[in-house]
C-alpha cells in the first residue's frame, strides 16, 4: 500500500495504481476523456493533467504511477487553463446541438464541459462536416462528434483483438478510419458494440438508442459462457441491451448476439401468446390455459410410462429442469427423460467422468490468463465463444503459446503458434500421436502421474506400438507438426486445453475427449489455475439442465438413479415410489417412437426437427406420435408437429437460475411482463404435475424450487438466491459459507486418482466413396444461434448474415467449376438441400462446411445418426456428399 496526498486528503493507493485512479477510489473527480478501466493508459485527452510537487511540468494521471509521499494538485489556476485550453479545441470541432443529441445528459465532454464552467464556444466552429459511416446495421459512426479519445480503437484492440477500426493520418485529419477506408460493414469488424459502449461521446451510438427508465441485470440468453448484461426497459419494454461490469464471467463484455440480438426477438410479433390444441382437423386452435392444460392432462394420463418420454431444455433455467425431470420420473413413472447435452456434450460427461469423476469444465474463464499455453481443438472459439475468445487472444497477446487443431482453419488459426489442420474424425489418432511423443521424449509429468493418476502402464503399453508415420498420414497432418505441438503443449505449464462440439459429435465422441483427458493427465495440467480441460458448452443453460438430472440415468447432482441409495433418498422427498429401469437417450426416444412402443413425448424448449441429424427422418418419426407437447417462445419446425402448444416465456420475463460453461450458477431477473399470455415453463410443468396427480408441485415461484434443489444436490447445497446476488457461485459449494470451486480436482480428483484410457482409433462411421467424395462437416455461426429460432428474428443479424452458404476450399471449386455464389446441390445418403457457393481457403481439399441455422437449407437433412456406443451421440461433424452444381435456365 503506497500514501500519498491528492488535495490535501491523505489517500493510501495501492501499488501500480495511477493518480486518476486513486483517485477515483477516493471520490476525488479529476475531468478525464481518453480513460477507461479496461483500456491501457493512454493519456491523449490532456484533460486529466494535474500538478504533483517536485515534479516538472503538468503530467497526466491516468498514466502516471502513484508513488510513496506524492503530493498531487488536481484544481490549481494553471491546471483550468491548460485544460480550458483543450476543450476550446475539442469544442470548435464539436457540434452543440446536444439537446438533440441521443447522448444528452450521458455525454461525457458535456459533463467535463460543465465542469470546467464553459456556457458557450470560445473559438468559432471549424465548419468542417466529416463522413459518416452508417453501414452497420446496429451502431453507427459519426465522425463529426468524435472527440480522438481513440477509446474505441483501444477497445477494438485491446479487448477484441479485431482492430477493425485504427487512427488514421495525422495532426487536423486524424479521424477514426479502416484500412484501405473501407464502410465498416467490409471490415472484419464482428459488429459486438465494445467500440460504442466505450466511446463518451455521439460518435458511436446504436441507430434505435432509447434511453431508458431503468435497467434489470440478468444473464445472456444464447451461448454457455454465460455473460451478464443489464437489460435496459422504458415503457415496458427492452430499448436496448449492455454489458455487466460486475460479472465475473464476462467483465462487461459482450458479443452481436448478446449486445444486439435480444430486444427484438422477445418482443417480436411472432412470438407464441396463447396455447395451441390440434382441433379433428388437424389444425391447432387458440384456446385457453384451462382447456389446453385439462386436455393435455387428459390425453397423457393414458400412456403408460414405457410409452412417454420427456425431453427438457437446456434453455430453460435450473428450476424449470429440475422440474420437468421430477414430472417425468415422479409422476409420469418414467426415467426417459433427456435433453440436447445427448446431441452436444454427452461425450464430456461420459468421458471426463471416467477420467476424473466430473463431467465439467475443470477451470473457469478467468484462469485463461494465468496459462502459459492454450490448445484449442474442435472449437471456433471466436465465433461460437466470443467473450471467451477475447480473452484467449489477449493471453496470447501476454505471451501465452497458442495451438490450433481444426479441420478448418478458425480465425484463431492465423494467430497461433502452431496450426494443425487434421481430417475430420481423425482426432484420436492426433492425440495418441502427441501423448506417444510426450512419452517417447520423456515429456510427462512423472511425479503427477505417479502420485494422482493409475493406468499410466496400459496406455503407455498401448502407445509403444502406435505408428507415428501411419498417424500423420492418416490424420493429414505432417508427424513433426504433431511433435512440435505436443513438445510445445508439455513444455508450457500451466496449459489449458479448450474444445467444443468439434470433438464430441462423432461416433467415437466420447474415445475423443477420452484422449483430451489423457494429454491433460500426462502433463499434469489438472488442479491449478490456467490448466485444466474444458469443454465448452454450447447453450445457456446445458450445464445447469445436466445438473438438474435432465438425463435418462441420473438424478439432479448426478446422482445415479441405478444406486439403490439415491433412489431411496429422492422417494423420500418426492413422496413417490420410483422407476429402477435406466431411460432411454434422445436418439433411443426417436427409434421408439418410430417402433411404435414410445407414443407421447413432452418436449420442452428445443427444435428437434431441424437440429436433430438426419431430419427427415426425425419429422418423419415425430408425426408418428399419437401425442406430442411441445412448449416454447416461438412457432418452429417442431412446433407444427405438435398437438398441444403452450407458450412459455422468454429468459426476460421470469427469475431464475442459469448454470454456465464454468459451473457457475447465476440469478436471471424478470424485466418485463409475458408476452400476451405466456407462462413460465415451472409454472407450466408444475401445473402438468399438479393436474396429473402428482404431490409436491405446489410451488409459489422459482426460489422455492431452488430450496428443494438445495435440500437434494450437494453440490448446489450451500447456494441460495442471496448469495448469487454479487457474481454468483461456481458448484460445487456445499455449504452455506463455502466459497465455491474455481478449479476442480485441485488437491484430488473427484473419483480419487486420475484414470488414464487406452484408446483404439475407430474411423468415422461414415466414409466417403466414389459417389460421395467430400467430407461435410458443420459448425456454427457468430451471428445465429443453433436452429435460429430467436437470432432469425433480429433483422441486423440477418442483414448479416442472411442465409446458408456451403464452404468449399479453391481447389475442389476450381475442379467443378463452382465460383462464389453458385447454387450448389448437396446430397447425402439421407437426403438433398441446395446453398450458395462460398469459396475460401479455410477449408482443405476434400473438405465442405456448413452450419445449420436456416430451415430453407436445413443442413441436418444430411448429417449421420451414426452414434457414439457410449453417449448415443450422432455424428455431426463426419457426413459424406456428393456436390452437383445447379445450371440455372
Amino acid at each position: 500500500m503506497i500514501k500519498l496526498s491528492i488535495d490535501d486528503q491523505a489517500i493510501i493507493a495501492v501499488e501500480g495504481q495511477t493518480v486518476l485512479e486513486a483517485a477515483r477510489d477516493a471520490g476525488i473527480y479529476i475531468p478525464n476523456l481518453c480513460y477507461a478501466p479496461d483500456l491501457k493508459p493512454y493519456g491523449g485527452c490532456r484533460l486529466c493533467v494535474v500538478e504533483i510537487d517536485r515534479m516538472r511540468g503538468l503530467p497526466t494521471a491516468c498514466t502516471t504511477p502513484v508513488a510513496e509521499g506524492m503530493v498531487v494538485h488536481t484544481d490549481t489556476p494553471a491546471l483550468a487553463d491548460a485544460r480550458r485550453t483543450v476543450l476550446d479545441l475539442l469544442l470548435a470541432e464539436h457540434p452543440l446541438d446536444c439537446l438533440a443529441c441521443v447522448k444528452n445528459l450521458n455525454c461525457e465532454l458535456q459533463r467535463v464541459t460543465a465542469y470546467l464552467g464553459f456556457t458557450e464556444r470560445c473559438l468559432p466552429h471549424s465548419g468542417r462536416v466529416q463522413d459518416v459511416d452508417d453501414s452497420n446495421p446496429f451502431f453507427r459512426l459519426d465522425r463529426n462528434y468524435c472527440i480522438l479519445c481513440a477509446r474505441c480503437t483501444r477497445a477494438c484492440d485491446e479487448i477484441t483483438g479485431n482492430n477493425a477500426i485504427e487512427l488514421i493520418d495525422r495532426g487536423y485529419e486524424s479521424r477514426v478510419g479502416t484500412a484501405a477506408a473501407r464502410p465498416l460493414i467490409e471490415t472484419n469488424c464482428r459488429s459486438c458494440g465494445e467500440c460504442v459502449a466505450h466511446c463518451p461521446t455521439a460518435a458511436l451510438v446504436p441507430k434505435d438508442y432509447v434511453k431508458p427508465d431503468s435497467e434489470t441485470a440478468t444473464i445472456c440468453p444464447y451461448c454457455g459462457v454465460g455473460c451478464g448484461i443489464k437489460l435496459q426497459i422504458r415503457g415496458g419494454r427492452i430499448t436496448g441491451v449492455t454489458g455487466d461490469e460486475a460479472n465475473p464471467a464476462s467483465n462487461g463484455r459482450l458479443c452481436v448476439k448478446g449486445r444486439y440480438g435480444i430486444k427484438e426477438f422477445v418482443h417480436h410479433a411472432e412470438r407464441l401468446t396463447t396455447p395451441l390444441v390440434k382441433n379433428r382437423d388437424g389444425v391447432q386452435v387458440a384456446t385457453g390455459w384451462e382447456e389446453a392444460l385439462e386436455h393435455t392432462c387428459s390425453k397423457l394420463i393414458r400412456y403408460r410410462p414405457e410409452e412417454t418420454a420427456v425431453i427438457a431444455s437446456a434453455k430453460a433455467t435450473n428450476e424449470e429442469n429440475y422440474l420437468i425431470q421430477k414430472l417425468a420420473r415422479a409422476v409420469l413413472g418414467t426415467n426417459t427423460v433427456d435433453h440436447c447435452a445427448r446431441l452436444c456434450h454427452s461425450p464430456t460427461v461420459a468421458g471426463l467422468a471416467t477420467a476424473f469423476g466430473s463431467g465439467a469444465m475443470t477451470n473457469s474463464i478467468g484462469d485463461i490468463k494465468d496459462a502459459g499455453c492454450l490448445l484449442i481443438i474442435g472449437a471456433n472459439t471466436t465465433e461460437t465463444h466470443p467473450v471467451i475468445g477475447f480473452e484467449i487472444k489477449k493471453a496470447v497477446r501476454r505471451g501465452a503459446r497458442l495451438i490450433v487443431i481444426n479441420p478448418v482453419k478458425i480465425p484463431l488459426g492465423s494467430q497461433a503458434d502452431i496450426f494443425l489442420q487434421l481430417r475430420p474424425g481423425t482426432d484420436v489418432l492426433l492425440l495418441s500421436a502427441m501423448c506417444k511423443v510426450i512419452i517417447d521424449e520423456g515429456l510427462y509429468d512423472s511425479a503427477f502421474i505417479t502420485d494422482r493418476t493409475e493406468g499410466f502402464e496400459a496406455l503407455a503399453a498401448t502407445l509403444r506400438g502406435f505408428d507415428l508415420d501411419h498417424a500423420a498420414a492418416i490424420s493429414g497432418v505432417p508427424l513433426d507438426h504433431i511433435r512440435a505441438a505436443a513438445e510445445m503443449y508439455a513444455a508450457a505449464k500451466p496449459a489449458g486445453i479448450f474444445y467444443a462440439m468439434g470433438i464430441t459429435q462423432h461416433s467415437h465422441g466420447t474415445d475423443n475427449v477420452s484422449a483430451i483427458a489423457n494429454l491433460a493427465l500426462l502433463t499434469g495440467n489438472l488442479g491449478r489455475a490456467g490448466a485444466g480441460v474444458n469443454p465448452l458448452r454450447g447453450h445457456n443453460n446445458v450445464q445447469g439442465a445436466c445438473d438438474m438430472g435432465a438425463l435418462p440415468d441420473v438424478y439432479p447432482g448426478y446422482q445415479e438413479t441405478a444406486v439403490e441409495a439415491c433412489r431411496q433418498k429422492f422417494e423420500a422427498a418426492w413422496g413417490v415410489k420410483l422407476p429402477q429401469q435406466p431411460g432411454l437417450t434422445i436418439p433411443e426416444i426417436m427409434d421408439a417412437i418410430d417402433r411404435g412402443r414410445i407414443k407421447a413425448l413432452y418436449l420442452v424448449g428445443d427444435n428437434l426437427a431441424l437440429s436433430d441429424a438426419d431430419s427427415n427422418r426425425v419429422r418423419q418419426t415425430l408425426a408418428k406420435l399419437e401425442l406430442l407437447i411441445v412448449q416454447d417462445i416461438f412457432p418452429t419446425e417442431t412446433t407444427d408437429l405438435a398437438h398441444v402448444v403452450l407458450p412459455a416465456v422468454s429468459f426476460a420475463e421470469k427469475d431464475g437460475t442459469f448454470t454456465n460453461t464454468e459451473r457457475r450458477v447465476q440469478r436471471i431477473r424478470r424485466a418485463v411482463k409475458p408476452a400476451g399470455d405466456a407462462r413460465p415453463d415451472w409454472w407450466i410443468t408444475a401445473e402438468l404435475g399438479k393436474r396429473l396427480g402428482g404431490r409436491g408441485f405446489d410451488y409459489e415461484g422459482p426460489a422455492e424450487i431452488f430450496r428443494e434443489i438445495n435440500a437434494l444436490t450437494p453440490s448446489y447445497a450451500g447456494i441460495s438466491y442471496d448469495r448469487l446476488n454479487d457474481g454468483g457461485l461456481q458448484w460445487p459449494c456445499p455449504e452455506a459459507t463455502h466459497p465455491g470451486t474455481p478449479v476442480l480436482h485441485t488437491e484430488r480428483f473427484t473419483r480419487g486418482k486420475g484414470q488414464f484410457k487406452a484408446i483404439e482409433y475407430r474411423p468415422s462411421t461414415e466414409q466417403t466413396d466414389a459417389e460421395y467424395p467430400f467430407i461435410l462437416t458443420t459448425g456454427r455461426s457468430l451471428y445465429h444461434f443453433h436452429t435460429g429460432t430467436m437470432t432469425r428474428r433480429v433483422n441486423g443479424l440477418l442483414t448479416l448474415q442472411p442465409q446458408e452458404t456451403l464452404a468449399i476450399a479453391p481447389y475442389d471449386a476450381a475442379r467443378l467449376n463452382i465460383s462464389d455464389g453458385d447454387t450448389i446441390k448437396v446430397s447425402s445418403r439421407r437426403g438433398e438441400i441446395t446453398a450458395q457457393a462460398e469459396v475460401k481457403n479455410q477449408l482443405a481439399e476434400g473438405v465442405v462446411f456448413m452450419t445449420f441455422h436456416f430451415p430453407e437449407t436445413a443442413t441436418n437433412i444430411l448429417t449421420s445418426p451414426a452414434a457414439d456406443p457410449v453417449a448415443g451421440i450422432p455424428e455431426y461433424k463426419v457426413a459424406a456428399v456428393k456436390l452437383i452444381k445447379v445450371i440455372k435456365s
